[in-house]
């Protein structure tokens, strides 16, 4: 049987009145829906609630789905120990995800549970459908630090197997929006805040989910959204169908967002197949610069095979003829996958600096796993040729779209590449390079730049 309804929801403790104390009267909208989900949830009778939390276990390569037969929880830490749970596991599902996971090559499981106490991302939600409602299981699943696409599979994947058992099940998307939407918040404001929750509440509310892949990852993080991940897994169980979608509320008074909205299957729709039209548009072929073409044909060689090209003879001359420093970069879904690369040249031309740092980036960048042969079709590669770089006198000198930095302290230096998505000012610029040479931020340095250009 497929999804019954989703419900996309916030978490935010306060809404509960033991915990607000009055405080929550000024969210009363929120209170409502939360009210209206709950007696809509009530009706439909599920057998198991999926719930995804972004305050359960989470990892930044792995979706941990909570194992074990029942967990518990309960309001201490918010100042209501009175308010507790004592919640019941459907094994059958979690296993069911577990196994099929592992044929999708979905990297999702059991392994790895930090904290057997239900979050407050889970437990919200519970305490309103507990009020309605006894009669049911639970799966928790936390969010990762995966891929978009990868959470819309998870999501994908949660619906196959539903509709394999014949559960009675509904998907509960736990997460609030920006965090940063007024001055006097908690989180203070940022102009991302308030586009980021007009922009998700459109998005929902037309159940128009192709359109939550176009989020970029730094936009997300400057507007300290939460629940996004969440969302798009809860997408990904209605993927091939028509949706009827309903907003129901909508706040930020308290300087943090909380948007609730249900969404009910109408029946199989071809042209809602997301994941594939995403993928489509990420489907990298040659590239017609002779540079990337190089570093392409460079890692694939090495992943495919485990051997490095020789340099082509029919390349660009200046690719023969010139020696400099070069960088590899390599993104999958619009996420870093890998970047190395020299600052001055070690190689007898440019080209031979390309075939070896595109095998390097692929499979030594230590903040990575290496490549695999079934992620080559993704992956996005750059190529940036530095200049020399030059002494300046001061940060004065540098401009965060024209030039990259080095900062060096001793024998500790760092780089950061020019024109970043994410990287808007000077002082990020130098921030970053130093976090990556590992010199704390009081610590003097001495800088350089360069220039590059940029192959895509």
């Amino acid at each position: 049987m497929p999804i019954l309804a989703a419900f996309m929801v916030p978490h935010p403790p306060l809404i509960v009145p033991m915990i607000g104390r009055g405080s929550e009267e000024q969210v009363r909208d929120t209170i409502r829906a939360y009210e209206r989900v709950a007696d809509e949830i009530a009706a439909l009778k599920p057998e198991t609630i999926i719930i995804t939390s972004p305050h359960a276990t989470m990892y930044a390569d792995y979706f941990h789905v909570s194992p074990g037969r029942a967990a518990q929880g309960s309001f201490a830490s918010f100042g209501a120990d009175e308010i507790r749970f004592q919640e019941t596991y459907d094994e059958e599902l979690t296993a069911r995800i577990t196994r099929l996971a592992e044929q999708w090559k979905i990297e999702a499981g059991t392994l790895g549970e930090r904290d057997r106490q239900l979050d407050h991302g889970t437990m919200v939600p519970l305490w309103f459908i507990r009020q309605k409602y006894q009669d049911f299981k639970i799966v928790r699943i936390g969010l990762s630090g995966l891929p978009l696409a990868d959470h819309y599979k998870l999501g994908m994947l949660i619906r196959e197997v539903t509709e394999s058992t014949g559960r009675r099940a509904v998907f509960v998307a736990s997460g609030d929006l920006s965090h940063k939407l007024q001055k006097y918040g908690p989180y203070g404001f940022a102009k991302e805040g308030p586009e980021y929750d007009k922009r998700i509440m459109d998005v929902c509310g037309r159940a128009a989910f192709s359109e939550l892949f176009d989020f970029d990852e730094s936009f997300c993080e400057k507007a300290a959204e939460c629940g996004h991940r969440s969302f798009v897994i809860m997408a990904g169980a209605l993927d091939a169908t028509a949706v009827e979608a309903t907003v129901l509320s909508h706040e930020d008074v308290t300087g943090v967002g909380y948007g609730i909205c249900t969404f009910y299957p109408q029946g199989p729709d071809e042209q809602r197949h997301f994941l594939d039209r995403y993928l489509q548009k990420w489907s990298h072929e040659m590239s017609q610069d002779a540079y990337v073409n190089l570093a392409r044909k460079s890692l694939e060689s090495y992943i495919l095979r485990g051997e490095t090209i020789s340099v082509p003879s029919d390349l660009p001359a200046e690719m023969l003829e010139t020696r400099a420093g070069a960088f590899v970069s390599i993104h999958k879904f619009g996420k870093l996958r890998g970047c190395i690369g020299t600052i001055l040249p070690t190689e007898k031309n440019v080209a031979k600096e390309i075939i070896e740092n595109a095998i390097s980036a692929s499979t030594r960048d230590p903040r990575f796993d290496p490549v695999e042969a079934d992620e080559l079709k993704w992956l996005e590669i750059n190529v940036d040729v530095l200049s020399e770089p030059e002494d300046i006198a001061s940060a004065a000198e540098l401009d965060v779209k024209k030039y990259g930095v080095i900062v060096t302290n001793g024998m500790r230096r760092g780089l950061l590449l020019p024109d970043l998505d994410g990287v808007d000012t000077v002082e990020e610029q130098i921030s970053i390079a130093k976090q990556k040479a590992g010199i704390y931020p009081d610590e003097p340095v001495s800088l350089q730049r360069f220039e590059v250009i940029r192959h895509v």
